[in-house]
């Protein structure tokens, strides 16, 4: 942003001369009293009250008068009214040191707001301790925001905390809920400290700035607190908390809070929808401020032109512009965020002074115009009661004060219109067709009429008032973002139909204006990964999976994924543990899915990490299957069911495209006739049938939260002709005397994924014994050959890409490695990688096997994202495809791919002596 022209050199030499006429060398303590006295009712009823106090002021002893103040109401148990007391003589002792001139303003301004800070956290203490004797105000949270926060409190302002609480910690009553007792201590604290006694009150209390105040109670749980930062606030959140503090109760729960909204504040990125922003709100306190625009009687100090707001607002839109790259920029102060603009080159030096001097003048007759009666008030009054306040002030009648606040105004609002466009102009728009020239886009007329156009209600998600400022919120980084892209007409194509397949689209604005590092990511999904860019068109949350740092880390193991996915609340029924599974494993899945197209992590890894991921989400399916059936059905004592995992899912390797291919195995006898336990008892097959529906359809019926996996059980004794579950007994007579040739082939990559240690060892047994029998290799190999021939026949490759199908791709390379597992009953593990470099030491395979395993799976993977249908993708997605496989470039990879092919053609002549047809 340009440098804002400071005002004239008479305008300058006015706010120069307005400071000077109530400065004086040393202060005048007895004339701060006489005026006390005769201009401020309130003041000299306290002052008569405290005759201690007074003669210490008028001895001009005012450390001492402070020190006496605050421990006015130490030794009274009523905390109530103790703290009535001390802010009764605070008040009185202040008012006496900034008249006399013995407080400068923000020492005034810093000892109300630390007294606020001891009232707000006595009075959460006290409501605890009424409630649970000796308790500390651990995990209620009194966040301080507005003046309280920035330590710039006047004699008779509100305070706007926000209440949180951490239910974990919160101290209680055994019978009471967390949330009950957060509310009764909130309500409590608010009495405490704004009903009017015989003592006075000690402030009134705003809860108003809390999340969703029309609808949500007093005092937010932390959790749901931080979720609405993250995901859903407004900008004007934003500008409230750049002045937040923790203050009260918990206070290091508190900054442990605030560093983790951080990022909701403080954007990285350049925010330039901050200016139209602030420049509405100013606009609706303009329109709802009915008081004078120009200086007089009435004129708002606080709402009126040229006031305190503007000050403030000046301020605090260059912080929300700039601060997310210069810390140095945040200071919650006023003066202070001014300085340090001004040291940054943000604003001019003169600028800077004016406003700061300003703001000085403005807040300080502010404090005079409240110490008359003790009222929230900023409007001058009229008449003899404008001459009081004047000469409260040092002046000789109203008619010097109107022209003080005049000189001082004046040039506030006249910086203030150049930051908001105030001459009647329009901040240019992020979509006009200059700005998108510049930013690189061929044809920007067009652009910028299409751009236009998202906003006219074509789209569901674009036709509320507030989801339409939300988007225009987050409209300059989006283009930005967009223009950054290889191919940004394809992303603008791309978003348009994120627009139209969202039915609603507000919190995805909100988290996106939270978060602007998100923007680039969201690009690269829509335009490289039509996937993932379609399952974001279907749950826009999924993009809160990148909002930690830890989202482009590959996840933990299988038992840390499953406690996640268990991770519900008390309770919860069988719906709820399905839904909680679907959202972590999106979460998971959308996750490794923007790591691979951002080339963060090696595809061989991401593929182990999918399989994990899949591995936990039917354990916690089944457990929770099982728990539920079990309700109905009861437990068979010696029985359980066992998953044994095929193809890429049994050799732990999974791409996003990736069904699973799995079979039931149940333990006990099903000839015995036992049934279970349970209100409705089953015998043993049909009970373990059924339950086995139930964990297929917990992992492929869509709920609420989408549906899971495609998952494939055909490759199960009998086929679709079988029952879906066999006992494990039947499973090996199977296996020994019906089973083809080609299920024992799927047997050499397969692993129990779910089920008892004592299931496991004993299907694994079984495995091992089918691999270990003794073939004819001249039966197996024209087995294996028909077969291959067979598939080849049928299913064809989608592409040039396609590292599955094309001859002398993966189905080759893997019916070659299953035939030598058969044959020679060596290498006898499910995962490929290990079992090719076992046969190439046993001199079965070339070495240079291997990595043609290795390139042909990253491939693969990548190419389930980046190119679905196997077809050489845009320009970008080649090139973040030729990096996951390791290549300089997309016809390097095209080397690589025919040099892998060759190599699974040269070992399948040498393996069958037949030849590979590679095209």
């Amino acid at each position: 942003m340009s440098h804002l022209a400071p005002c004239g050199a008479s305008a300058r030499r006015a706010c120069g001369g307005a400071m000077a006429a109530v400065s004086s060398s040393s202060p005048d303590w007895p004339g701060a009293l006489a005026r006390a006295h005769a201009h401020s009712p309130f003041l000299s009823r306290a002052l008569e009250r405290l005759p201690d106090l007074e003669s210490l002021l008028e001895a001009g002893d005012i450390e001492a008068a402070l020190l006496k103040a605050k421990a006015a109401g130490e030794a009274l148990e009523d905390t109530g009214v103790s703290l009535r007391r001390e802010r009764l003589a605070l008040a009185t002792a202040l008012a006496i040191g900034d008249l006399a001139g013995g407080l400068d303003l923000d020492r005034v301004m810093r000892e109300l707001s630390t007294f606020a800070d001891r009232a707000l956290h006595a009075a959460i203490a006290a409501s605890i301790a009424r409630r649970v004797p000796g308790a500390e105000p651990d995990g209620m949270i009194g966040l301080a925001l507005g003046k309280h926060g920035a330590g710039e409190l006047n004699y008779s302002s509100d305070i706007d905390p926000i209440l949180i609480y951490d239910p974990e910690t919160l101290p209680r009553r055994e019978r009471d809920e967390p949330g009950e007792a957060a509310q009764r201590y909130a309500r409590e604290t608010v009495r405490i400290l704004s009903e009017t006694t015989p003592e006075g009150y000690v402030f009134r209390v705003d809860l108003r700035l809390r999340p969703a105040s029309e609808v949500s109670p007093l005092a937010i749980p932390i959790g749901a607190a931080t979720t609405h930062y993250e995901s859903s606030a407004l900008a004007w959140e934003r500008a409230a908390f750049i002045r937040a503090r923790a203050a009260a109760g918990d206070i290091a729960a508190g900054e442990v809070f605030l560093d983790t909204i951080r990022p909701f504040v403080w954007r990285r990125s350049l925010d330039f929808g901050a200016i139209d922003e602030i420049r509405r709100l100013t606009a609706r306190i303009r329109d709802s401020h009915a008081g004078p625009k120009q200086v007089g009687p009435g004129f708002n100090l606080k709402l009126g032109r040229g006031g305190i707001r503007e000050i403030e607002f000046f301020a605090q839109t260059h912080q929300l512009i700039h601060g997310g790259r210069d810390a140095s920029l945040r200071s919650r102060g006023t003066r202070a965020a001014l300085d340090a603009l001004a040291a940054t080159a943000h604003i001019a030096p003169d600028t800077a002074r004016i406003m700061g001097e300003a703001y000085d003048m403005l807040r300080t007759i502010e404090h005079r115009l409240q110490m008359v009666a003790d009222r929230q008030t900023h409007s001058l009054p009229e008449g003899e009661a404008l001459d009081n306040v004047a000469r409260l002030h040092g002046l000789e009648d109203g008619a010097a004060l109107v022209d003080l606040v005049a000189q001082t105004s004046v040039p506030v609002a006249e910086l203030f219109g150049d930051l908001i466009a105030e001459d009647g102009s329009t901040p240019a728009s992020p979509a006009a067709p200059g700005r998108l020239e510049k930013l690189g886009f061929a044809d920007a007329d067009a652009i910028s009429q299409r751009i236009e156009r998202w906003s006219d209600g074509r789209y569901r998600a674009l036709r509320s008032t507030a989801a339409i400022g939300a988007f225009e919120a987050i409209l300059p980084d989006l283009i930005e973002a967009v223009a950054a892209s290889e191919a940004p007409e394809h992303a603008l194509v791309r978003f348009e139909s994120l627009l139209e397949r969202l039915p609603s689209a507000i919190n995805l604005f909100r988290l996106l204006e939270a978060r602007p590092g998100l923007f680039q990511l969201l690009v690269s999904c829509l335009t490289l990964a039509p996937p993932l860019a379609d399952e974001l068109a279907r749950r826009p949350e999924l993009l809160d999976a990148l909002i930690d740092r830890s989202a482009f880390d590959l996840p933990g193991d299988v038992a840390a994924l499953a406690t996640r996915m268990a991770r519900g609340e008390r309770g919860d029924d069988y719906e709820r543990k399905l839904d909680r599974i679907r959202v972590v494993t999106g979460e998971q899945r959308f996750a490794l899915g923007m790591q691979l197209i951002e080339a963060r992590q090696d595809p061989l890894d991401v593929a182990g990490a999918l399989s994990r991921v899949a591995e936990a989400a039917l354990n916690v399916a089944l457990e929770a299957a099982e728990e539920e059936f079990a309700a109905k059905h009861g437990r068979f004592a010696d029985g359980g069911l066992a998953v044994l995992g095929l193809g890429r899912l049994g050799g732990g390797a999974l791409t996003h495209a990736s069904d699973l291919d799995i079979v039931y195995l149940f333990t006990g006898d099903s000839a015995s006739g036992e049934e279970s336990d349970g209100g409705r008892p089953l015998g043993r097959t049909l009970y373990f049938n059924r339950l086995a529906q139930r964990v297929s359809a917990a992992l492929s019926v869509p709920t609420a939260e989408g549906a899971l996996y495609e998952v494939d059980t055909r490759l199960r004794p009998q086929g679709a002709q079988g029952p879906l579950a066999v006992g494990i007994d039947a499973f090996a007579r199977y296996q020994r005397e019906d089973a083809w040739t080609w299920e024992h082939m799927a047997l050499m990559r397969s692993r129990v994924v779910a089920g008892s240690d004592a299931a496991r060892e004993r299907i694994e047994g079984i495995v091992r014994e089918i691999a270990m029998v003794e073939r004819d290799p001249v039966q197996l190999r024209e087995d294996v050959l028909g077969m291959r021939s067979e598939m080849a026949a049928h299913k064809h490759a989608k592409g040039p890409l396609d590292a599955k199908l094309l001859r002398g791709g993966l189905v080759d390379l893997e019916f070659l490695v299953h035939f030598l597992q058969l044959r020679d009953r060596i290498a006898l593990t499910p995962d490929l990688t290990a079992a090719i470099a076992e046969l190439a030491r046993a001199g079965r395979v070339e070495e240079d096997l291997r990595e043609a395993h290795l390139f042909l799976t990253r491939l693969l993977v990548g190419a389930r994202l980046l190119a679905p249908d196997q077809q050489p993708p845009g320009e970008e997605a080649r090139n973040v495809l030729a990096r996951l496989v390791r290549t300089d470039d997309f016809p390097a990879l095209l080397d690589a791919l025919d040099r892998a092919r060759r190599c699974v053609a040269r070992n399948w002549a040498r393996t069958f002596e037949t030849e590979l047809e590679i095209a």
